[in-house]
């Protein structure tokens, strides 16, 4: 479940899952008919188009024996909130994982092979903490990655300020809460700031962007398909 966003902006994140996956022996499949999850409905208060949304996800997804999903925001959505939209979802929502959590407790590894010699620190998305309760996974994967050197992000259980509409609705909350994560992010000397979410990526990327920091924002499953054969190159 490659989600809207990562799909639209960052195709290359859904091509590393799929990366990933085979390589540690997964077979995976992309289902043409998959559209938005529906959250950004839910969140606004159209609960009538959300459910509509999560019925066609849960039928989209029926056949597989797992869906997931670079996004704790979204599996967050179809684990938690699909259940109580409409009982068809029951079954897809008990299917579904956030990457790390698949890797590490489905799939029974934390070194996926990968190689990465960049000075890296990780943000810990608000659904992927409070919601999905993925813990240590993703740092679990980062420190098995060959030439990795892993930095811890001051306050990194704070939020970005992102939260999908509410940084349109709340933009200067939003910004102030952005401006926070951003020096903290540069206060560690990272090359590369990795989450499992784009959403957060997206928001504070641009930021970073905006003033020239010169650090990068890469999902997390760029990271972990990234090996010696085929590295993640920067672009300058």
């Amino acid at each position: 479940m490659a989600t809207c966003l990562t799909d639209t902006f960052f195709p290359d994140t859904a091509r590393a899952v799929v990366r990933l996956l085979e390589r540690l022996g997964c077979t995976v499949e992309f289902p043409p008919a998959q559209t938005c999850c529906g959250q950004m409905h839910y969140n606004t208060g159209y609960r009538r188009q959300a459910t509509t949304l999560a019925r066609h996800t849960a039928r989209t997804f029926a056949d597989y024996d797992a869906v997931v999903a670079p996004s704790g925001s979204c599996a967050g959505m179809v684990r938690d909130l699909y259940p109580g939209l409409h009982r068809s979802t029951v079954r897809v929502a008990g299917r579904t994982y956030e990457l790390s959590e698949f890797l590490v407790d489905v799939l029974g590894v934390e070194d996926v092979g990968a190689y990465f010699p960049h000075r890296v620190t990780y943000h810990p998305t608000c659904h992927s903490l409070r919601m999905l309760g993925v813990g240590e996974k993703p740092l679990r994967l980062l420190r098995a990655v060959r030439g990795l050197e892993l930095v811890e992000l001051p306050a990194a259980r704070s939020c970005c300020g992102f939260g999908g509409t509410f940084a349109l609705k709340n933009a200067d909350t939003s910004t102030a809460m952005l401006a926070d994560k951003m020096r903290n992010v540069l206060d560690t000397g990272a090359r590369v700031l990795t989450a499992g979410d784009n959403s957060c990526l997206m928001h504070i990327g641009g930021g970073l962007t905006r003033l020239n920091t010169g650090v990068r924002t890469l999902h997390l499953a760029e990271i972990l398909a990234s090996t010696e054969e085929e590295p993640w190159v920067a672009t300058p």
